[in-house]
């Protein structure tokens, strides 16, 4: 039963569906790849229509709980996490928060003189000295993310010196100075040979590519996050502005 202004409200019966199979998936006990019971056998086990329970595994389909195999039968999909598409967020959080373990590799932390193409993003003269950073992040030891990051060394002096094993260069970064503003552009890409070594993906395998950048006054960092795209996606849930009709 759900409580709504001081009321018991009943809760549908597809949602006791969804919600009964999410707590299997969520406990374990049903895995990646488990058959669970069809629509048929949903019905007569919570004494609803086929259409009730068509409703709900329809719906925990259309979430990516489950994989709907035609003639076959429903399965508890693979889980590909998914993170909020207009926030800034810690990844190692994000990993923590879905009970899985977190771990990052650092391939590279330098200073350098920014090239043409990184000084335009930064908006700084070119050969400015920025500092740059390429990390693996994984999720329970699978490489989920590629992040190539170029920084404003006068805005942060100190962060060549950091352990990135330790803590996220966002992590970091949010600490340090507050942001003003963010960009990001989201795009497909097709990884190319040093993405697919560090990702430990095949050569056919698509991507998505988050190009972010982050402002505190002027721009603090400019980063590409690369994630393999049967292991990561993005979402968002908004209410849109609704626009104030005029009369005349």
């Amino acid at each position: 039963m759900v409580q709504r202004n001081g009321e018991i409200a009943l809760q549908p019966q597809y949602q006791k569906i969804k919600q009964y199979i999410v707590d299997h998936v969520d406990r374990g006990e049903w895995e990646t790849g488990y058959r669970v019971p069809s629509d048929n056998e949903l019905a007569a086990q919570f004494s609803v229509s086929r259409m009730t329970a068509n409703r709900a595994m329809r719906e925990l389909t259309d979430a990516g709980v489950l994989a709907r195999i035609a003639g076959v039968g429903t399965f508890v999909a693979e889980h590909i996490p998914q993170t909020p598409l207009f926030e800034i967020q810690n990844i190692a959080v994000e990993i923590e928060n879905r009970g899985h373990q977190y771990s990052a590799v650092v391939h590279s932390l330098d200073q350098l003189p920014a090239p043409r193409d990184i000084a335009l993003e930064l908006e700084v003269p070119p050969q400015t000295p920025v500092f740059h950073s390429v990390l693996v992040h994984l999720e329970n030891g699978v490489q989920v993310q590629l992040e190539d990051r170029w920084v404003n060394a006068a805005l942060v002096p100190d962060y060549i010196k950091q352990d990135f094993s330790r803590i996220t260069p966002n992590a970091y970064l949010m600490e340090l100075v507050p942001l003003t503003e963010v960009e990001h552009v989201i795009e497909a890409v097709m990884p190319d040979a040093r993405t697919r070594k560090l990702l430990k993906i095949d050569a056919g395998q698509p991507c998505l590519l988050v190009h972010r950048r982050t402002w505190s006054g002027p721009i603090v960092s400019s980063a590409r996050l690369i994630h393999p795209g049967n292991r990561y996606r993005m979402g968002g849930r908004f209410v849109p502005e609704r626009r104030q009709s005029s009369k005349v």
